[in-house]
């Protein structure tokens, strides 16, 4: 920095610390949380709608709660006490009522459970500052929590002054309230920032509510996965992302999510699709519902609807891709190489036979031509997802907290896969009439992608749009990974070989140490300690496969949190904690219900293994958050001396 601009810096600073004494005591209070233990992160990948588990992992920190609960009560209390205590951490009003029912004395109950809460809520604060500590308090209890947790019981002075808090605050009837703050204080304390490693939407019955609680987490970052991108890119009114989005609720019987969940009105698309395709028993559509969870009565129209959107689909992408020659993707314009007179379709040099050949809005002379019904339709829908305020809202929060990948404490987080050659090295891929890789690429698409929700320039958020679709399903995009999503092949083809989607190289070279040298070297990490985390790809566990890759250095933690890929997998999705002691993966089984969880205090049952442990404790210091503070203590020396040396005056 420039003496002058120094200088000036200096001087805007000295508003903040205007002496000498007010300079020292910040140094010396940022000196001090840099020895503090760093906070836990928790990673999250792949959670598509699944909302109960999703809100439950939170809750639960990945068992971070149960084994502070350990620490805290050993054997002093049994198993059972143990887990109704971190059963009330995590649904303290419904255990509250669950108990009202069941036992005799409250007053006595509320004594015990504050007090337990308390130690765990005291222990779980302990590696933070008491000024982020009360920042973080619930309001209305902030004050009487700082007291309780930081207040010495064993002085026999403050004992009666302890006691006679909580028995005050039982007496007029507030002990519930207090126990949920001091509930979601611990949750709060327990982990101090979450990174979601993609896709939270798609094929689960509740993004939005997995939206709406991330709006409200105190501190999170959110890699895009495809499934979020094609959202994101629906929400700009991009009409092939609409119709995907579209087709995925109602392939997995999930419409209500828009209906009901964004207020979007489908009654365009349920008249069209009904009187379209009112004979139709659409066999190719069956729907991927959840026993017990779905009304079968919406089956037969809820499949004219998907294969009505699907269509719609194929059109509105072949209409983008000829648009776009750039994106090469000629292979997947199939509705031209259709005859269905024979009920064939050529792909490459092979014929195959359809296993649908009604399609009535399809024009032999202009296959990719939307019929006037389907352009009305879709201009409905499209004014529909644009002028949704809690989808904007939504939309903007995943721009604002998201980006394609992220460096955090030395680590590097992505949810799909840094493009590969066959050969392992770093495949050039060409975006706007430029070539880019690696980390380059990353920065240019994510800067492309912006532009499309955010440009006021109209060829500019066009462009914008668009590659957001591309993005969702290119072969050359680093959040799919795949050389084609064979979308039409799956529904009309019986032949197995047309449905595979091969992966890109990465896949194959993950495991190798020389390439993950090179893919951190790329986005700026050299040490050893460093990880790479990874969503998107089901790690299929009960084949055998593992979710550590290359000796530790990279965790892939998509193991199946949507129920659609448990039988895959069998688990139900894995999660990684880290913690000053290092990380540590769980393997979760599937969770069965909030109700159960509070009726018999059952936890999702974790298999946790830990994947590093550090030889000397993770502090501030060794952190983004310690390095940035190390500089502000570099600047404030320099004011501090330029007060000592008479370079600035000091002020009252």
């Amino acid at each position: 920095m420039g003496s002058n601009l120094e200088a000036q810096y200096l001087r805007i600073l000295s508003n903040q610390f205007p002496n000498v004494a007010t300079t020292a005591t910040e140094i010396i209070n940022l000196q001090s949380i840099l020895s503090l233990p760093k906070g836990t992160e928790h990673y999250l990948s792949d959670i598509h709608g699944e909302y109960e588990q999703f809100a439950h992992v939170l809750r639960n920190g990945s068992g971070a709660v149960k084994r502070k609960i350990d620490e805290e009560f050993g054997n002093m209390l049994s198993e059972k006490e143990k887990r109704d205590l971190a059963t009330l951490i995590y649904y303290p009003e419904e255990r509250i009522r669950m108990i009202k029912n069941t036992t005799w004395n409250m007053d006595e109950w509320y004594v015990v459970m504050i007090n337990r809460l308390i130690q765990v809520c005291k222990s779980a604060a302990s590696k933070y500052t008491r000024s982020k500590v009360r920042k973080a308090l619930p309001k209305d209890f902030a004050y009487v929590i700082e007291e309780l947790i930081t207040g010495r019981r064993d002085l026999g002075n403050q004992e009666a002054y302890y006691n006679e808090i909580i028995h005050t605050v039982i007496r007029i009837g507030k002990a519930p309230e207090l126990i949920v703050a001091l509930s979601n204080a611990i949750t709060r304390f327990v982990v101090d920032h979450l990174h979601i490693v993609g896709d939270i939407y798609d094929r689960g019955p509740g993004p939005h509510l997995c939206m709406d609680t991330l709006m409200r987490h105190h501190s999170v970052d959110i890699q895009w996965g495809n499934h979020d991108i094609v959202w994101m890119g629906a929400a700009t009114g991009q009409l092939a992302c609409i119709a995907t989005v579209l087709r995925f609720s109602a392939r997995y019987g999930n419409l209500d999510i828009l209906e009901d969940g964004y207020g979007i009105n489908l009654l365009p698309l349920f008249k069209f699709a009904l009187d379209t395709y009112k004979d139709d028993p659409c066999d190719c559509f069956k729907l991927h519902y959840r026993e017990g969870e779905y009304d079968l009565s919406n089956a037969d129209i809820d499949r004219k609807m998907h294969k009505a959107i699907a269509v719609i689909q194929f059109k509105v992408e072949g209409q983008l891709i000829k648009a776009h020659p750039e994106f090469h993707m000629e292979d997947r314009l199939l509705l031209d190489k259709m005859d269905l007179e024979r009920g064939v379709v050529r792909i490459r040099e092979t014929l195959y036979k359809l296993l649908d050949t009604n399609f009535p809005t399809i024009d032999p002379a202009d296959p990719y031509a939307l019929s006037p019904e389907e352009a009305e339709v879709m201009e409905k829908l499209r004014n529909g997802f644009i002028r949704c305020e809690k989808l904007q809202e939504h939309v903007r929060f995943l721009f604002r907290k998201g980006s394609l990948y992220k460096v955090y404490n030395n680590n590097l987080l992505y949810h799909g896969c840094v493009p590969l050659t066959d050969d392992g090295k770093l495949k050039e891929i060409e975006l706007c009439g430029h070539k880019y890789k690696g980390k380059a690429l990353y920065d240019e698409l994510e800067k492309i992608l912006r532009k499309g929700y955010y440009a006021l320039d109209p060829d500019e958020k066009q462009l914008g749009m668009d590659m957001l679709w591309y993005t969702w399903c290119h072969e050359n995009s680093p959040v799919f990974g795949k050389n084609k999503m064979a979308t039409f092949e799956r529904y009309f083809i019986a032949e197995k070989e047309t449905h595979e989607e091969k992966k890109n190289p990465y896949y194959s070279w993950y495991d190798d140490e020389e390439t993950i040298n090179m893919i951190m070297s790329e986005f700026g990490l050299t040490s050893p300690e460093s990880r790479i985390v990874n969503g998107h790809v089901p790690v299929e566990a009960k084949k055998g496969e593992l979710p550590i890759k290359c000796g530790g250095r990279l965790i892939v933690i998509d193991g199946g949190f949507s129920k659609a890929y448990q039988p895959k997998t069998g688990i139900a999705g894995y999660t990684l904690t880290y913690n000053s002691y290092g990380f540590l993966l769980a393997a979760h089984e599937p969770f069965e219900s909030v109700e159960k969880a509070v009726e018999t205090g059952s936890d999702i049952h974790s298999d946790t293994v830990l994947v590093q442990h550090v030889d000397k404790r993770k502090t501030v210091a060794d952190t983004d958050i310690g390095q940035n503070i190390k500089e502000t203590i570099a600047q404030l020396e320099k004011l501090l001396n330029a007060y000592r040396t008479g370079l600035l005056a000091e002020k009252e």
